[in-house]
């Protein structure tokens, strides 16, 4: 399949948009769309990144999640660094097809670089209010499940 020519449809009228049964993503001024990515079992939110037409198309042809890198300005092919993979179980686009929902197997040890499963790994800490200092954090997943340093070879 990797040999695979996707080809999206021309974007038409916004019926044909809406309801039609043909891809035809809208990226915008960047040539951006956001990508979210869970966990295809368990519904569990994995990361947001964004893709390009090139990604979208790759992601598509060879099955795995891959992603455009706007900090490196290059297509990143999720896992191929850290064996961390993403296998698409199903891609959904959302009703004016700007925006990606990606239903995913995620192999290794989780999607987030930092080393947790996933890159929502914090929360906003509403007890601990204070109007005279910025809003604080708290972890929301207690340990790691990977070594990123062991990982990336930093």
């Amino acid at each position: 399949m990797a040999d695979l020519q996707v080809q999206f449809a021309k974007r038409g009228d916004k019926t044909e948009l809406e309801q039609g049964v043909q891809l035809a993503p809208k990226f915008d001024a960047h040539g951006l769309m956001p990508a979210i990515a869970t966990d295809y079992k368990t519904g569990e939110l994995l990361m947001v990144a964004y893709m390009n037409e090139e990604a979208l198309k790759q992601t598509i042809a060879i099955g795995e999640a891959v992603y455009y890198s706007r900090s490196r300005q290059e297509i990143w092919h999720k896992g191929a660094t850290s064996g961390h993979v993403q296998k698409v179980k199903e891609i959904r686009i959302d009703c004016d097809q700007d925006a990606l929902w990606l239903r995913v197997e995620q192999l290794g040890g989780g999607a987030c670089h930092v080393g947790y499963r996933s890159c929502f790994y914090r929360a906003v800490d509403r007890d601990s209010l204070n109007s005279d200092a910025p809003v604080a954090l708290k972890l929301a997943e207690s340990e790691k499940t990977f070594d990123p340093d062991e990982v990336y070879k930093k």
